[in-house]
């Protein structure tokens, strides 16, 4: 039976590496950073959800190797990259067109757990650079012989897994501070914050040439 998983000084390596790496703001951090503070600590965990799922799609793509065709094809890249900037932009304009003046700022969460779900999924899985990373990242810690295949999605698994991880302690933590927020005053500040955070995050992504993490 082959070991799929690799020896393990170079797994606790993995593990050292990953949770590194999960724990420093990204795209997908800010996201829920941002959907806790607005709409409220159940919002930012069910985000943590979509964008673990929406991650778990580009460690597939990764693995079935979806990241060689963005490698040598720009216009998929590019394509792909616009698509989830796009989206992220729309989130925001939606959040100023939907939250009514006189809504708080921790009641804006008025919104179906579904779609805050869908967005989060979304907003990561039209992130190439996030299949990408993992396909120069995973590698690292791979016996090329054996199922590689099989040990990248492994791998990919579990360091979505200990994203969501550290991205809920993100959410919990900005839900925590989200009822300082709440109030007459912040009500219209609150409102803007949140999406411009969301449009910067849509221009920033559109704009990046670099790697993301996850």
């Amino acid at each position: 039976m082959v070991d799929l998983l690799p020896p393990w000084p170079l797994f606790s390596a993995f593990l050292v590496a990953s949770t590194v790496l999960a724990v420093t703001p990204g795209p997908g951090v800010l996201y829920v950073v941002t959907r806790s503070i607005v709409q409220g600590r159940r919002c930012g965990l069910v985000s943590v959800a979509g964008v673990a799922l929406g991650n778990l799609g580009n460690a597939l793509a990764a693995a079935l190797g979806l990241a060689a065709v963005f490698a040598v094809s720009s216009w998929a890249f590019a394509a792909v990259k616009l698509a989830g900037a796009a989206y992220l932009v729309f989130l925001g304009w939606r959040m100023l067109r939907a939250a009514a003046p006189d809504v708080g700022f921790g009641q804006i969460a008025a919104v179906p757990l579904s779609r805050v779900f869908r967005d989060g999924f979304v907003v990561a899985l039209l992130n190439p650079k996030t299949t990408l990373f993992y396909a120069a990242f995973l590698p690292q810690f791979l016996d090329p012989a054996g199922a590689p295949v099989l040990r990248s999605l492994l791998l990919g698994t579990l360091f979505v897994a200990i994203a969501a991880v550290t991205d809920s302690a993100y959410a919990l933590a900005a839900g925590a501070a989200a009822p300082v927020l709440r109030g007459e005053r912040t009500r219209v500040i609150g409102r803007r914050v949140g999406a411009a955070m969301f449009i910067a995050l849509g221009i920033v992504a559109a704009l990046s040439g670099g790697s993301a993490g996850a």
